[in-house]
């Protein structure tokens, strides 16, 4: 009688992420990635404030790992799928926002580089910056914070925000320049 070793199936993220790393069998990414797929989501939808857009993402930071899960050394999976989702969701806004012709909100200070997204969270500044810059938004005085996100975050013109917030024009201008000074008032004094 023979006995053979049979091998388990992938349990944990590291299991999975090692199973792909191997063998580069989609179907162990594939499961490695619905585990975490309502996350991606979230945080897509968290920044695009749009369904489909976010949908679109999530399938587009699916293909994005294809690659990039060969080339880099993970130690916590969701974490890492966390801010990979972010900073795709943050280029898409900046690629949005330069169509606009706005002012350009996230600086390359809170976007990871890609060469560095690997690095364990403890080494990153990032999460913390966009946490400060969360609650920067959220100290903003109500007008500010409101054109704001509807400039920078939704990616409307001057035009729309004063249709929608039924504001003059000039007073949307004053709350996005004022939001913006502010914003980086309140990073500097946090950093």
């Amino acid at each position: 009688m023979h006995f053979f070793k049979r091998k388990s199936n992938p349990r944990t993220d590291a299991e999975y992420l090692e199973a792909y790393q191997k063998s580069s069998d989609l179907n162990m990414l594939g499961e490695l990635y619905a585990r975490h797929i309502e996350m991606v989501f979230a945080v897509c939808y968290q920044y695009l404030r749009d369904e489909e857009e976010s949908k679109d993402a999530t399938m587009a930071i699916f293909e994005q790992l294809i690659g990039s899960l060969k080339k880099h050394s993970i130690t916590n999976f969701k974490s890492w799928l966390h801010s990979v989702a972010r900073n795709y969701c943050l280029m898409h806004l900046r690629e949005k926002k330069i169509e606009v012709g706005g002012l350009q909100l996230f600086d390359d200070d809170f976007m990871e580089k890609e060469i560095f997204v690997h690095l364990p969270d403890d080494d990153l500044d990032v999460e913390a910056d966009l946490q400060k810059l969360e609650t920067c938004i959220e100290g903003l005085e109500s007008e500010q914070k409101r054109c704001i996100d509807l400039f920078y975050i939704q990616g409307k013109c001057y035009k729309e925000i004063a249709e929608q917030t039924r504001l003059e024009m000039n007073k949307v201008k004053s709350y996005i320049q004022n939001g913006k000074r502010n914003l980086k008032i309140c990073m500097g004094k946090n950093n």
